[in-house]
């Protein structure tokens, strides 16, 4: 005990005495830790954003109308459909709307258009909740190899059918494979951003420890030359380390905080109530605990090499 106390007294006296490296190393874990809290707060934002677009991908199941087929679907038909799509694994749940009640919901939306005309020209519809966004291609897919009657058109439609590469089958695919995109490389963005962060701010603390040890070199020797073992040196140094990360972490939840605060909250304006950031408790931890992680590995991995010259 005794002997770690000397250790950390120590480090403190050196870190006073080299204040323009402990500033150097405290501000680089500041920037990176602040920079890392952006994207973990950001990513994590975005990542909910997209998993909100895709809870709203489903396949539309259209039946025939008098307008469009020259007769209406039966109702066997439309059960039979019913018993088909709940069959397929990937399919959550299906909700029928009739084409009275497709007829309300437009009126309620665009007067103008359905004030005026002769009759009800929206088919009974099936709405197919898939139990994963990805799968509404494999539903649509399935749907169509079973050879369904009295169904007009499906949206999206299977790939590589007609129905996929024209109206509104091509519509339906651009808007559906869109979100699907976004959302799958936007997992690759933010963990490349993340990766890239900790990199940098390792090798900058390696290199403004291996500054600190450069400008001590002549203490070290003589310590070594007195019997003073590997860890006795290396004790400072990881402890002047974990207290600049420590420092620096602190800095980015400060900066966090008042960012937060100041102009998240005015920046990000959302009706939805399921498309929130991850617990800015949990952006603290992971701060202080990447920053603690980075100050020791950063000044670890420099040290080490310092004693095996």
């Amino acid at each position: 005990m005794t002997r770690f106390r000397l250790v950390v007294a120590e480090a403190v006296r050196s870190l006073g005495a080299n204040l323009s490296t402990t500033f150097a190393a405290t501000t680089t874990v500041l920037i990176g830790m602040f920079m890392l809290g952006l994207v973990v707060g950001l990513g994590s934002w975005a990542l909910s954003l997209s998993d909100h677009y895709k809870k709203q991908l489903l396949v539309n199941v259209y039946f025939c109308t008098t307008l469009r087929c020259g007769h209406e679907a039966s109702a066997g038909s439309i059960d039979t459909v019913r018993q088909q799509l709940l069959a397929i694994p990937q399919v959550k749940r299906v909700q029928f709307v009739s084409k009275e009640e497709a007829f309300a919901i437009e009126s309620k939306k665009h007067p103008e258009i359905t004030a005026n005309l002769p009759g009800n020209p929206l088919p009974n519809t099936f709405k197919v909740y898939p139990k994963r966004a990805e799968d509404i291609d494999t539903i649509s897919t399935q749907l169509a190899a079973s050879n369904p009657k009295d169904v007009e058109s499906v949206c999206p439609p299977a790939p590589g059918s007609k129905a996929s590469k024209t109206g509104v089958g091509e519509s339906c695919n651009l808007i559906t494979h869109k979100v699907l995109s976004v959302a799958r490389y936007l997992w690759f963005v933010v963990l490349i951003a993340f990766v890239v962060l900790l990199v940098s701010s390792t090798l900058l603390i390696a290199n403004t420890i291996r500054l600190s040890i450069f400008a001590r070199r002549r203490e070290i020797e003589v310590m070594k030359l007195v019997g003073a073992t590997n860890w006795f040196v290396r004790g400072p140094f990881m402890i002047e380390g974990v207290l600049a990360g420590l420092a620096g972490a602190v800095g980015a939840v400060i900066l966090l905080l008042l960012g937060r605060t100041l102009f998240l909250g005015h920046a990000i304006h959302l009706k939805q109530s399921d498309v929130h950031a991850w617990p800015f408790g949990l952006h603290v931890l992971i701060v202080l605990g990447a920053g603690l992680a980075l100050g020791a590995l950063g000044s670890g991995l420099t040290i080490r090499r310092f004693l095996q010259v």
